[in-house]
């Protein structure tokens, strides 16, 4: 992990000298918030960390059926027999 120092107005270009630079800049300093802008090409996606960590669980959580519908269908498929 690479970390920096920044102040407000300075950015860091992410994969610089290419058409898919990213450029994230430090816009203003309150506390403990730091807001940041980011530019970047529309072919790069840009997703806060918590939220994709959100989708990820709530993906998990619809591909796997509840345990009393994996039973109810094990004992109905038990019982055509």
């Amino acid at each position: 992990m690479l970390v920096l120092s920044r102040r407000i107005g300075e950015s860091v270009v992410i994969g610089g000298g290419s058409p898919e630079a990213v450029t994230v800049t430090v816009l203003e300093v309150r506390g403990d918030v730091v807001r940041i802008g980011i530019d970047a090409p529309r072919s790069v996606a840009v997703h806060r960390a918590e939220l994709l960590a959100e989708l990820a669980d709530a993906n998990a959580d619809a591909a796997s059926p509840p345990d009393d519908a994996v039973a109810s269908l094990s004992q109905a498929l038990r019982s055509r027999t």
